[in-house]
């Protein structure tokens, strides 16, 4: 793609500093200057110096959508290398890094392309204009760019799903289902769960693991609707029966796989339709001696980590062993 503009591009109140001796550029652009003024290398360039991957189409509308939220929709500034192209003119002698900044080409961009393809939708459906922040390198060769592009995208670690649904535990249900899963003493989970989603031999259940099993549990039931205290009540009801019942096994997960992820999906899966059946809808609460006595027949399955279950993984592997469950409770 050709970096030229077709005139050249003025923008007001930058600062110019610097960064471990390199000169940088910080300022505002409007949306409509800032999905114009930069351009991507592809990895396929011809240059042989490319390294961004194809635009994604679903990251684009996705951060659309999050700008539609409004004033909450807050964003990081995209990264770019002006290559040279573009000069910097201070206001006056007084404040010599603060002034109008002329673009002559467009510059690379480095760090932001699903956020300016975002803003580019965005604007499109709503004619508006955002004010979109910016950090440019006066100047990187073609090799610094693609290191420094390198690092932001691998050296520099995404937060984890985990952690994010903890952060997130007063807007979603679910998020703040799981983080008392993992918080509350009485939790069959408090002394397995790992809120940050870095595991260890003792804390082997992420807060994402438990967000995906609540999830299985009430899924495309009349469970959905309850509020989150009941659907708290009700993953807490049933795991403890399950501890209760094989005290041995939850609580070793080396020489039994009851507390691994697939057994416990496949637990939850199954837990869902044996909620259901056996609801209580006048109290709103789970039948809990019948749901108990039918747990008792799951007594047959061979939990040890040298046994059957030793061969089975991932969410196919979670339904047939929910597939078992569900046939030994009618025996």
């Amino acid at each position: 793609m050709s970096n030229n503009l077709p005139s050249n591009i003025a923008i007001e109140n930058v600062l110019q500093s610097k960064m471990r001796g390199r000169v940088t550029y910080q300022g505002f652009v409007s949306s409509q200057v800032a999905v114009n003024f930069s351009y991507s290398k592809l990895y396929n360039d011809p240059s042989g110096k490319g390294y961004q991957r194809p635009i994604d189409k679903k990251r684009c509308k996705d951060f659309a959508n999050y700008l539609s939220q409004g004033e909450d929709a807050l964003y990081t500034p995209i990264l770019l290398n002006a290559s040279g192209n573009w000069e910097f003119h201070a206001y006056d002698s007084h404040r010599k890094n603060f002034g109008r900044l002329i673009c002559k080409k467009k510059g690379t961009l480095m760090d932001g392309q699903h956020r300016l393809g975002g803003i580019k939708e965005y604007i499109t459906e709503t004619d508006s204009t955002l004010n979109v922040p910016f950090l440019a390198f006066h100047y990187l060769d073609d090799d610094e760019e693609i290191k420094f592009f390198d690092i932001i995208n691998t050296k520099a670690k995404g937060i984890g799903t985990s952690l994010s649904r903890y952060l997130n535990r007063d807007n979603d249900d679910i998020s703040w289902i799981a983080t008392n899963l993992i918080l509350k003493p009485e939790s069959p989970f408090f002394s397995k769960g790992t809120l940050i989603g870095k595991r260890t031999r003792e804390k082997n259940i992420t807060l994402q693991n438990l967000y995906n099993l609540v999830k299985l549990l009430t899924k495309k039931s009349n469970l959905t609707n309850l509020s989150k205290e009941k659907k708290l009540n009700l993953v807490l009801f049933y795991f403890n029966l399950i501890k209760e019942l094989f005290p041995d096994e939850w609580d070793d997960n080396k020489l039994y796989r009851l507390t691994h992820i697939t057994c416990l999906n496949a637990l939850a899966i199954a837990g869902n339709q044996i909620i259901n059946n056996n609801y209580l809808t006048k109290s709103q609460q789970p039948d809990s001696i019948k749901i108990a006595n039918l747990l008792v027949n799951l007594k047959v399955i061979d939990w040890s980590s040298s046994g059957d279950l030793k061969y089975l993984k991932g969410a196919a592997g979670s339904k047939m062993l929910a597939d078992d469950i569900l046939n030994c409770l009618k025996n």
